[in-house]
């Protein structure tokens, strides 16, 4: 993948290289972790429910310039058979997976499924997986102020308590919006794949994202998750199919953000992918999708996915050093780019 050195500095944070030695012995202070004499539901079960995800990819994998080839995180059994939801990112492309109970046991994972709409991500173990599942809550009745717990594999020492901070759209520069994200404070340094969960002790999000928030009039960092609620309407086809049913959305493999004059400009581009092939270049400003303006990365992105499924070509209009560019893009499954797991 060709990455211009104006790729916004988030993709760190968005998809972070995990390390071994930062999996080791930390903890939360004490006051930061929950106690179970100020919880309504036992906290036991829900620590013994989010596992640990070790994920291993090649070295040619299409992600791996991104993702990296090592990738660490967090998974929630969520049903009876085992099944883990964590956040796609760590399993997309790869060959090897392992989970992790708190009990120190390890099994072998199969990457079951992917979403790259929701971006969530499935791993059905290979061996018994002795962690419970964990009750699949709604963010229905979430709102700013609502108090968390952001739960890593490790026991109450990774577990913080937290409260939302934020409820609302989110788009990401690698062609992704969610109408309505969850976002919480402090931060979990350990994310990716970690467990949002209610005072009811349901899982409401998975985590997926280091962010800058503003909270009561200063800026701190914390944690976006991906809402449940976005998960039981496609379970049962990503169980089956490895993916949601229906045609996919039209992906141009072109990275966009926003500059400090709030033009959409190019930072990147997926090498070999539609845009690439198609003439766009780096630092391209994005003026048009489809004959409409734009002013956002939603309003970019929704405008690409209205103008019809994969395979659909996407007008766009560019400014290229102050003079206007029309670029038609015939669009792509990104599902096509990615290396497939093999079957167990």
């Amino acid at each position: 993948m060709r990455l211009s050195a104006a790729v916004p500095r988030r993709v760190p944070q968005s998809f972070p290289r995990t390390r071994m030695s930062e999996l080791g012995n930390w903890s939360f202070p004490a006051n930061l972790q929950p106690r179970q004499e100020d919880l309504a539901f036992p906290l036991g079960p829900v620590l013994d429910a989010v596992v640990g995800l070790r994920a291993e990819a090649p070295e040619d994998a299409f992600t791996a310039s991104i993702l990296g080839t090592e990738r660490f995180g967090n998974g929630v059994v969520i049903r009876g058979d085992g099944l883990v939801l964590t956040i796609g990112y760590l399993v997309t492309e790869t060959t090897s997976v392992w989970l992790t109970g708190n009990d120190g046991s390890a099994v072998q994972g199969y990457p079951l499924a992917y979403d790259q709409v929701t971006g969530f991500g499935l791993v059905m173990p290979l061996g018994r997986l002795n962690a419970p599942a964990l009750r699949l809550g709604s963010i229905a009745h979430v709102d700013r102020g609502s108090d968390v717990l952001v739960v890593g594999h490790g026991g109450r020492a990774h577990a913080l308590q937290a409260k939302i901070v934020g409820k609302r759209e989110f788009a990401g520069y690698w062609e992704y919006v969610l109408d309505e994200a969850l976002f919480t404070a402090p931060a979990h340094p350990l994310w990716s794949g970690a467990a949002l969960v209610g005072t009811d002790g349901a899982l409401l999000g998975i985590g997926s994202l280091l962010v800058q928030e503003q909270v009561d009039g200063e800026s701190t960092q914390g944690n976006m998750f991906v809402p449940i609620d976005l998960l039981p309407p496609i379970l049962d086809d990503m169980t089956r199919l490895g993916r949601p049913a229906g045609p996919p959305r039209a992906w141009l493999g072109i990275y966009v953000g926003e500059d400090d004059k709030g033009r959409l400009v190019v930072n990147g581009l997926a090498s070999g992918g539609p845009a690439d092939r198609a003439g766009v270049r780096l630092n391209d400003v994005v003026r048009e999708v489809g004959g409409q303006r734009v002013a956002s990365l939603a309003e970019c992105f929704r405008a690409v996915w209205r103008g019809g499924p994969a395979g659909s070509v996407v007008a766009l209009t560019l400014a290229r050093n102050g003079t206007a560019v029309h670029v038609d893009v015939p669009s792509a499954d990104r599902n096509d780019f990615l290396r497939k797991p093999a079957l167990h």
